[in-house]
């Protein structure tokens, strides 16, 4: 028998497919974590950008700066600073280090917003689906 597109059972939790545990340490990140992270990130970001360039191009400078300390942080210390301080750690799918075009590519599309607003049945955003990454509880 072959299957058909969605046909594929649902997960009992998020990450069983990827192999992740239901709860604990490497579990998939939920949704509260997350959110108190990227608050954190949006802030840290919005320090230089207003504190420094101030006016109504700070706007843009604010994004700019949140990729950047993305890119930075996550293949240094495994995450931004929102994620390592609520206890969150970015990883790629295949295992090993993160490298330096995951970050790149992740921290542009969390940027845009919109792919961090589409996930799938592992709380995976479509900005860890194109980097090949997931957010796990360190």
């Amino acid at each position: 028998m072959t299957q058909k597109f969605g046909d594929l059972a649902p997960s009992l939790y998020p990450g069983e497919r990827l192999g992740l545990p239901e709860e604990g340490p490497r579990s998939v990140a939920r949704v509260g974590r997350r959110l108190l992270a990227i608050c954190i990130d949006w802030a840290l970001a919005w320090l230089p950008a207003y504190l420094l360039i101030g006016g109504p191009h700070a706007m843009w400078w604010h994004s700019l700066s949140f990729c950047v300390l993305q890119i930075i942080f996550i293949p240094t210390i495994g995450g931004s600073l929102g994620h390592r301080i609520v206890g969150l750690h970015v990883v790629p799918i295949a295992g090993g280090w993160v490298g330096v075009w995951r970050p790149i590519v992740r921290s542009v599309l969390v940027t845009l917003v919109i792919p961090a607003l589409v996930w799938d049945s592992d709380q995976r955003g479509f900005h860890d689906k194109i980097a090949g990454t997931v957010l796990i509880r360190a």
